[in-house]
C-alpha cells in the first residue's frame, strides 16, 4: 500500500489528490459551540504529516478558516500545507471594495499573505455581478494576494462563459460521485479543452458510500447537515433501492480487488481526467481512516468493474440539470431542502418602475437604452416583451467577445433576469427570436438556447442579419404569457 496519497497538479502548485474538507467544522459549532483552535489544528498536522496535506474550507464553515490559520502558523512559507478557502457572498453589486474585503478577510483569518486557491460561488447567475467580481479578484491575483483563482458549483455553459470572457481559471469544484454523475459529462468535455481541473466533492455521499448502509433500511431522521444534503442526492436519482444497487455494485468490486466500498466510490471519481482531487471529511474530533483512504491508490478499475456498475447507474435517474443548479432551481438538493441556511432572499438584478397605467418596465443599465428611448422589458397586463438584448455587461463592455456560444448563455441570463423582475418566471416565454451576425454560429448558440428551453419549448425564430454592431455575434429578443390568476 502507498504510504502517501498520489500528487497532482493544480496550475504551477503540487496538491494531494485526497484533499481534507472542513465543511464538518461549521456542523460540529452548529450549536454555538467552536472547536479549541490549537487542538483542531493538531488534528489537521496530523492530516498533513500522514501526506494529507492540502486543506480545502470556505467563509462560511465556521472557524475551518481560523484553525487552519493556526495550522499554517506552525510552517514556514515554503514548506506548509496548501490552504483552498471560498468567498461565496450573497448576490449585489461586486464593487473593487466590496471584493477586497471579502478576499482580505479570507487573507486575515488564514493569517497569510496570499491564498493558495481562492473559489468562488455565485448564487443565480440572473444577477451578472459575478462576472465583475471574478474580474476584479483576478486583479488582486495579478497584484499577488492570490495565487491561484477558481470557482465552485459552475455549470459548464458559464465555467465556458468566464473562460471566454478572460478569467483564468484553474479549477472547478462541484459535487462528483456515483450518485451525482453529472461532472462526467459536458463540464469534464470542457475541461479536456481548457485545462481547468475539477476537485470533487460529496464522492462519498456524506458517508452513505460505505459498507455501513449496505443492505440497511431508508434511515429516517438524519440531524447532521452533510446527511441530510446528500440523502435529497439519493432521493433524486431514484431514491433507496436504486441506491441500494449501486452499493452492491460497488460492494462486488470492492471484495474483488480487496479494498472498501469507499475506495471504490472514490477510485471511480479518481479515474476521471478532469479531476484533480477528491475532497474527504476531515472530521477532527471522530474516528480518522487515513490509512483507508490510502488503499484507492493501490488497484484501478477494468472494464468488468464499469460494467457493473454502468448496470447499477441504468436503474437510476441522473440528478436533474447540470452541475451547480442544486442551489439555483428546484429541487434543491440543499440540506434544508431550500436556501434558507445560505440565504434570506436572491435580490432581483432590476428595478421594476411601475408606472401609472399599470405598465411594468425594466432597464438594465445598459447606455443605449436611455439613448434609444427603449426599455429592457415591458410588461402590459400578463404578457412580458423583452427588447433584442445582447451580451452587453453595464454600461457598453461586450462579454466574450467572438463567442457565440458563451454570448448566448449570457444574454438568455440576462433575459430571463428581466422576466424574473416583471413576475414571470422561464417557463412563461412563449417565443424567442434569435438574431446571428454569422450562421456558421447556429449550433453553438442552438446548444445554448437547448440548455435554457429544452423542456419549455417554446416557438423560435433563427436569423442570420446583415451585421451586429461592434463585438456581438447575437442578439435575442423573447416574450412571455403569465398563466391568468
Amino acid at each position: 500500500m502507498p504510504d502517501f496519497p498520489e500528487r497532482a497538479q493544480l496550475g504551477d502548485m503540487e496538491i494531494s489528490r485526497l484533499l481534507c474538507g472542513l465543511w464538518q467544522v461549521a456542523d460540529l459549532e452548529k450549536n454555538g459551540t467552536t472547536l479549541d483552535p490549537e487542538r483542531a489544528a493538531d488534528a489537521l498536522q496530523a492530516y498533513a504529516k500522514a501526506g494529507f496535506d492540502t486543506f480545502d474550507m470556505a467563509d462560511h464553515y465556521g472557524s475551518a478558516e481560523l484553525i487552519t490559520g493556526r495550522l499554517l502558523a506552525r510552517y514556514s512559507t515554503g514548506d506548509r500545507p496548501r490552504a483552498f478557502t471560498k468567498w461565496c457572498p450573497e448576490p449585489g453589486p461586486m464593487t473593487p471594495a466590496i471584493v477586497r474585503a471579502g478576499v482580505t478577510e479570507r487573507l486575515q483569518r488564514l493569517g497569510v499573505e496570499r491564498i493558495d486557491l481562492l473559489q468562488f460561488h455565485w448564487w443565480s447567475f440572473e444577477h451578472p455581478a459575478w462576472l465583475d467580481a471574478l474580474h476584479e479578484i483576478n486583479r488582486l491575483r495579478e497584484e499577488g494576494l492570490i495565487s491561484h483563482l477558481g470557482v465552485t458549483n459552475f455549470d459548464a455553459a458559464h465555467l465556458a462563459l468566464a473562460l471566454a470572457d478572460g478569467v483564468p481559471l484553474a479549477s472547478n469544484q462541484v459535487s462528483f460521485s456515483l450518485v451525482d454523475r453529472r461532472a462526467a459529462g459536458l463540464l469534464s468535455e470542457l475541461c479536456a479543452r481548457t485545462g481547468v481541473k475539477l476537485l470533487a466533492y460529496g464522492t462519498l455521499c456524506g458517508g452513505f458510500l460505505s459498507e455501513k448502509w449496505l443492505n440497511q433500511p431508508e434511515p429516517g431522521a438524519i440531524t447532521d447537515w452533510s446527511r441530510s444534503k446528500y440523502k435529497r442526492f439519493i432521493d433524486a436519482a431514484s431514491g433507496w433501492e436504486a441506491f441500494q444497487g449501486i452499493l452492491r455494485a460497488a460492494k462486488a468490486i470492492a471484495d474483488k480487488h480487496n479494498v472498501s466500498l469507499s475506495n471504490v466510490a472514490s477510485r471511480w471519481v479518481l479515474e476521471h481526467e478532469a479531476v484533480a482531487g477528491t475532497i474527504i471529511g476531515a472530521r477532527l474530533t471522530e474516528s480518522e481512516h487515513r490509512d483507508d483512504n490510502l488503499h484507492v491508490f493501490r488497484f484501478k478499475l477494468d472494464a468488468g468493474d464499469h460494467a457493473l456498475l454502468d448496470e447499477a447507474f441504468a436503474a437510476t435517474t441522473p440528478i436533474p440539470g447540470d452541475c451547480g443548479d442544486e442551489y439555483r432551481r428546484p429541487p434543491f438538493l440543499t440540506a434544508s431542502g431550500d436556501l434558507s441556511h445560505h440565504l434570506e432572499a436572491i435580490p432581483s438584478a432590476y428595478e421594476v418602475i411601475r408606472e401609472p397605467n399599470g405598465r411594468m418596465r425594466v432597464s438594465s443599465g445598459s447606455l443605449w437604452e436611455p439613448i434609444a428611448g427603449y426599455s429592457r422589458a415591458v410588461r402590459i397586463n400578463n404578457r412580458i416583451r423583452v427588447s433584442g438584448t445582447t451580451a452587453t455587461h453595464g454600461a457598453d463592455r461586450a462579454v466574450a467577445p467572438g463567442d457565440a456560444g458563451a454570448q448566448t448563455t449570457y444574454i438568455l441570463d440576462k433575459v430571463l433576469a428581466a422576466i424574473t423582475a416583471l413576475g414571470g418566471k422561464a417557463e412563461d416565454v412563449i417565443h424567442t427570436s434569435v438574431f446571428l451576425a454569422d450562421a456558421d454560429d447556429w449550433e453553438a448558440v442552438s446548444r445554448a438556447h437547448g440548455r435554457v428551453f429544452a423542456d419549455i419549448r417554446p416557438a423560435n425564430t433563427l436569423l442570420q442579419v446583415g451585421r451586429l454592431v461592434g463585438d456581438y455575434k447575437v442578439e435575442i429578443e423573447a416574450e412571455a404569457e403569465l398563466p391568468l390568476k
